[in-house]
């Protein structure tokens, strides 16, 4: 008897062709080169590292001009994408903000940030999500940066008169303004002018480094956690230290760590003290608060408190007075830009009093210089680098999990499409442009974008615009007896931050009635 075909038995040998084309289009597509965006041709090991000089950002805007606005290098042993246009740092740090919220793990987040504890270096998760809460509601809230304004308007005052005292005579502009920049944070976060000789608390222990060692703490700090350390692109040289960089992280680390166990001594011991009748007097006070308190997601530790206290006095005093000495610095080039100035000074304020931080909004062209400033010379010219926590498509191109992301706003700014003769400093091209510098405008973003952005950016805008202003309104600026503005370097040192290389040497004249200055 001759038995055809069953209809069951066709309809399996289908399905199993089915499922035989799905599983090998699934493998083919898991087997597929990713479509990465394009770049240059890595070398072994090495990769792309050959390509980047002494500044990193310049390099890679080099590079950008032949590879476009999203390119793919490689350093060493990990994938870096750059973005170097307004609709990339849209992607980046807007659309897809979430998906590239990771931080990569560098030698510096390890040994100068207490293991990446601190706000900058540590990973996405509860963690950084409740700091970024305790910043936002609590450290820089406008309630909180308001009650201490006469601290900052009292520091300012200090300043104008140490420039008064100093008028006449070449000065170290940047050694004033980190002076300026460090009691202003130092009273806001620890209570007292810890590194001035002169603080009002003469009854309390002494800390442990001079103001003078403590500043070069802080340049060292800002140099070591911008560097291109060769261990964090290729892993397994990482203990040869071949830079000397992890050496010097290490001690720095220990210096700091020194004041800051000094620093939360003090502050527990009198949260012990006064018991239940504790009231917070400065930000340390209120971050030991926040500690205590038993509903927190994550607890914050010993290492958390100070990794936090750390990161508010080294951001909160490095970023404006960069910003300042380079403003001041591009206004030494430019004479009819301090004319222009004081001129709106004199018509808004008037020439018998200062400055204060709320009339900043009605100086328009003091607030475009410094936009103009922020433009180009960004303290942060790659902000901080990014990873990606998944695998994400941009603009048709493959962005791999773990792949190390930099937004160049530096190219982005010398953009022509965006500015006219990108290279000039012009504070006029923002007089009636509605653009802000709080992460909402990507043509400028000098404290970046979305949920890894500076958060401590209102207290700097509010040191650096006050700051600005009242320097412009209380003194003439020239350079030296022989020195011409076309001498003046405007070379820059690449870091964390992006300092002037030699630091701007000028003088000081007084320009408003004597006694503005003896009152001070």
């Amino acid at each position: 008897m001759e038995f055809g075909a069953s209809p069951w038995m066709t309809y399996s040998t289908i399905l199993a062709l089915l499922l035989a084309i799905i599983v090998r289009a699934m493998t083919n597509r898991r087997r597929r080169r990713p479509n990465l965006p394009p770049g240059p041709r890595p070398w072994p090991i090495i990769g792309n590292l050959n390509l980047i000089g002494a500044l990193p950002h310049r390099s890679i805007h080099e590079l950008s001009k032949k590879y476009g606005p999203l390119m793919k290098l490689q350093f060493g042993s990990f994938p870096v994408v750059v973005g170097s246009s307004v609709s990339m740092a849209r992607l980046f740090l807007k659309t897809h903000d979430l998906a590239f919220a990771g931080r990569p793990k560098t030698a510096a987040g390890n040994y100068t940030a207490y293991n990446y504890s601190d706000i900058t270096w540590s990973q996405y998760g509860p963690y950084w999500r409740q700091a970024r809460k305790m910043c936002i509601t609590e450290l820089f809230s406008p309630r909180s940066l308001d009650s201490y304004e006469h601290i900052r308007s009292a520091e300012l005052r200090r300043l104008l008169r140490s420039l008064f005292d100093a008028a006449g005579k070449p000065l170290l502009l940047k050694d004033h303004l980190t002076t300026l920049s460090l009691n202003v944070i130092s009273r806001m976060v620890f209570g007292r002018r810890y590194l001035d000789p002169t603080t009002e608390d003469q009854a309390a222990p002494p800390p442990p480094m001079s103001p003078e060692e403590f500043k070069r703490m802080l340049d060292e700090l800002f140099l070591l956690n911008g560097v291109l350390n060769i261990g964090d692109s290729i892993p397994w040289l990482n203990f040869l230290d071949l830079q000397g960089y992890i050496r010097r992280m290490k001690a720095v680390g220990k210096k700091l760590d020194r004041f800051m166990e000094h620093v939360l001594d003090e502050h527990i011991a009198r949260r012990v003290k006064e018991g239940e009748n504790f009231s917070p007097r400065d930000l340390v006070d209120v971050l030991i608060q926040f500690a205590e308190n038993p509903t927190l997601d994550v607890k914050l530790n010993r290492s958390s408190l100070k990794a936090f206290s750390q990161d508010l006095i080294a951001g909160g005093t490095e970023s404006s007075a960069v910003t300042v000495e380079w403003a001041i610095s591009e206004i030494l080039r430019k004479p009819h830009i301090m004319k222009k100035a004081a001129e709106e000074l004199d018509r808004v304020i008037g020439r018998e009093r200062w400055v204060e931080e709320k009339e900043v909004q009605d100086l328009p062209y003091i607030e475009a210089i410094m936009k103009e400033t922020m433009r180009l010379h960004p303290v942060a010219p790659m902000l901080v680098p990014r990873q990606a926590r998944e695998d994400v498509v941009i603009d048709g191109y493959d962005i791999p999990a773990g792949s190390r992301i930099l937004v160049n706003t530096f190219t982005i700014s010398r953009d022509p499409s965006i500015w006219v003769e990108p290279d000039e400093f012009r504070p006029e091209r923002f007089l009636g442009r509605e653009m802000d510098v709080k992460g909402h405008d990507f043509e400028l973003l000098p404290f970046g974008s979305g949920r890894r952005m500076c958060p401590g950016y209102t207290l700097g805008l509010r040191v650096i615009q006050s700051s600005l202003a009242n320097i412009l309104h209380g003194f003439s600026w020239r350079l030296p007896d022989g020195v011409k503005a076309e001498e003046l370097s405007m070379d820059e040192i690449f870091g964390l931050s992006n300092p002037k290389k030699e630091p701007l040497v000028a003088v000081a004249e007084p320009r408003l009635p004597l006694q503005m200055y003896v009152s001070s």
